[in-house]
């Protein structure tokens, strides 16, 4: 019988890099196309084929280069000569299926295309014959085309990519960018190294075709590796394959070929961001590439198989989702369903409700209010919590949805809650409660924190709460990270409004990567009256004693805020934008989280929010990056304003919430 892992992890999916053959339908055959189990042991599903062909070139261009061609314009191909090549004839495409040359063949730019050579001459050739080249490469629909890392100077180069893919948006170029330089003598320089690392070439060229989604990255391993902040780095990128050149592989005890321990992490990790591997070179074994492609298959399993979470999370990975708005819109049932699937949430709460009423004399009769009681999942894990440490309680559950409270009053005759729960419909902040809460219960977080507006619906609820009560949750907290994720700014961007560069998202992101580590925003904390304020960075808390908390304003809560935070960057890169998280403490040291440092494991009702900015930012290793964020609030709404100061100063985001409000009210 299978194992589960057998069942949930992707299918190892590896190439063949040919660089000759004279029969492509054969060498097809023989690395085996066929998907899942490998026929003959080899396991290939694709090829990277080299187009260095007169198929891909006219006569006129080969003439000023005054290379050999025969009759029938195709060249004329010595032993020595590497690359396979297609017939310029008309029929050449029949070689294969349409199906085949989309789905199993990779082809390649001819080596000798220098589109920024100092000579005239070479560079026109060069410009004639990449167009014909991409030109027969959507004639046969290839799945992609390599083309060669770009140089310092690709201004002509990028021009000419840019002027093609746009003529033509079914080309998808992957640019072979080497994941490491060579390794430098003893006299070499960090700083010298860094400036010399391939990223910044493949990022020059990319910002100069304007961030097209036509270009991803192939990735060429070496037997040397950059740090760990330069691999990271590139998983924020859109790597498509990574050439593994057979050259790398030592052999073990047994003479089979295995990589060290630093490339085979870096291989599973790859194959975990969907990233196909191409074997390249000759094999050094006796039984051909097979013992390559069993090794690389074997890596590929060692990855964890899928949780439960993650299944739940894939289909979102880098899918941008606008936050929730419950104070304007009603939430429907599939959104509660999803919601209450999370198991771990409300084993916290339950856990948080337990350790509230423990702490309550045993023969006390506590009113426990669930505020935005939805569909009944924390009215549930109160009463399981009143019940594991014997406490006796009386329950009110308000919702303002009148659908979930539907749900709630048919749950309340099913389950027999009889009088210990009452099914309130109502707004909790205008709610005139019959008597006191002992335990305020809310789960009205969003992805950071107090986005969907937790603060100003308990400020509202809390006149019902007695002078000792408790809220749970008591205290949550904002964190903010500056991140890369060329993706998420490009599909802002295709929205083709300046409005969605100004809204923040919920993002269950994948391909992107941290300049630095999350840093604190915003703390709230409930009740007011348990409110205290650091002094210093003007961070509020929750305090254990009863406290006046002076920053009032007109004798109001003031939810507004601002803050500054620093951070340094790591490594170099482009900035897109921040990523955000929130902590929240429910009771005493219970808590939940969605901050990576502190994240409880598991738990998947919330996913980070993303940040945009106007215009991506290039940030070197050890640049400050300094932002500002702004909370704003009115009569009527709620906003968020942000800015850059360093590296670059940029304009301040939704001011006055022009592009992103967030309704106090609703709109019917």
């Amino acid at each position: 019988m299978a194992s589960e892992e057998e069942y949930t992890r992707e299918p190892l999916v590896c190439g063949l890099q040919l660089r000759f053959t004279a029969d492509i339908c054969a060498a097809l055959q023989q690395v085996s196309l066929k998907r899942g189990r490998p026929s003959l042991g080899h396991g290939h599903q694709f090829t990277l084929c080299t187009g260095k062909a007169a198929t891909l070139r006219s006569k006129s261009s080969c003439k000023a280069l005054q290379w050999p061609w025969d009759k029938n314009c195709r060249r004329a191909f010595h032993t020595d000569d590497c690359f396979l090549f297609f017939g310029f004839t008309a029929g050449s495409d029949l070689i294969l299926e349409s199906s085949t040359w989309n789905n199993n063949v990779v082809g390649e730019l001819s080596k000798w295309i220098d589109l920024d050579a100092a000579d005239a001459q070479l560079r026109h050739a060069s410009e004639k014959a990449l167009k014909q080249e991409l030109m027969w490469a959507s004639h046969l629909s290839l799945a992609a085309v390599v083309a060669p890392c770009p140089s310092k100077s690709c201004l002509n180069y990028a021009n000419a990519i840019q002027r093609l893919t746009s003529k033509n948006p079914r080309i998808n170029l992957w640019i072979s960018v080497p994941l490491s330089v060579p390794a430098k003598g003893a006299g070499s320089t960090d700083d010298h190294d860094e400036a010399a690392s391939p990223w910044h070439a493949w990022n020059k060229l990319r910002v100069l075709c304007n961030n097209t989604n036509s270009m991803g990255v192939l990735l060429e391993l070496s037997s040397n590796l950059p740090s760990q902040a330069d691999q990271d780095r590139w998983f924020a990128e859109p790597v498509k394959a990574v050439l593994i050149p057979t050259s790398i592989f030592t052999a073990n005890a047994k003479g089979y070929p295995v990589l060290l321990a630093a490339h085979q992490k870096l291989l599973v990790r790859l194959h975990q961001y969907d990233v196909q591997f191409i074997l390249s070179g000759r094999p050094k074994h006796m039984d051909g590439l097979a013992p390559y492609y069993l090794y690389l298959d074997h890596l590929a399993k060692r990855a964890p198989a899928p949780s439960m979470k993650d299944e739940f999370e894939s289909p979102f990975y880098d899918c941008l989702q606008t936050p929730l708005q419950p104070l304007m819109d009603h939430l429907e049932s599939q959104m509660y369903e999803t919601f209450e699937k999370d198991p771990i949430k409300y084993e916290q709460y339950e856990k948080a409700v337990a350790r509230a009423l423990a702490d309550t004399p045993v023969d006390k009769v506590s009113v426990v209010m669930v505020v935005g009681a939805g569909r009944g999942p924390l009215v549930r894990a109160s009463l399981r919590a009143a019940a594991s440490v014997q406490r006796e309680i009386r329950m009110f559950a308000v919702e303002k949805n009148p659908n979930a409270v539907i749900t709630l009053r048919n749950m309340k005759e099913m389950l027999a809650w009889g009088d210990t729960v009452t099914i309130v419909h109502t707004d909790m902040r205008y709610w005139e409660a019959p008597e006191q809460a002992d335990i305020l219960v809310s789960e009205l977080l969003g992805s950071w924190g107090d986005n969907e507006l937790s603060p100003e619906c308990l400020d509202g609820a809390e006149k019902f709460l007695k002078p000792d009560g408790i809220s749970i949750p008591c205290e949550y907290t904002s964190f903010v990270a500056p991140i890369s994720t060329p993706r998420l700014w490009t599909d802002c961007r295709a929205f083709g409004d300046l409005k969605y560069m100004e809204t923040m998202y919920v993002v269950k992101l994948h391909k992107f990567n941290e300049f630095d580590d999350p840093q604190p925003c915003f703390t709230f904390a409930h009740p007011s009256w348990r409110k205290a304020r650091d002094v210093r960075t003007g961070r509020e808390y929750f305090a254990s004693e009863k406290t006046v908390l002076p920053a009032l304003v007109d004798g109001e809560i003031d939810n507004a805020r601002f803050r500054t935070l620093e951070f340094t960057a790591r490594h170099s890169g482009m900035l897109h934008g921040f990523v955000g998280y929130f902590e929240a403490k429910l009771y005493k040291d219970v808590s939940i989280s969605i901050n990576p440092a502190t994240f409880s494991e598991g738990m998947f009702s919330w996913f980070p929010i993303y940040i945009p900015i106007r215009v991506p930012q290039l940030v070197r290793r050890g640049e400050t990056i300094r932002a500002a964020f702004w909370r704003h609030c009115n009569t009527s709404q709620v906003w968020y304003e942000w800015a850059l100061d360093a590296p670059h100063p940029t304009p301040v985001h939704n001011v006055n919430g022009e592009s992103a409000p967030i309704k106090l009210t609703s709109e019917d």
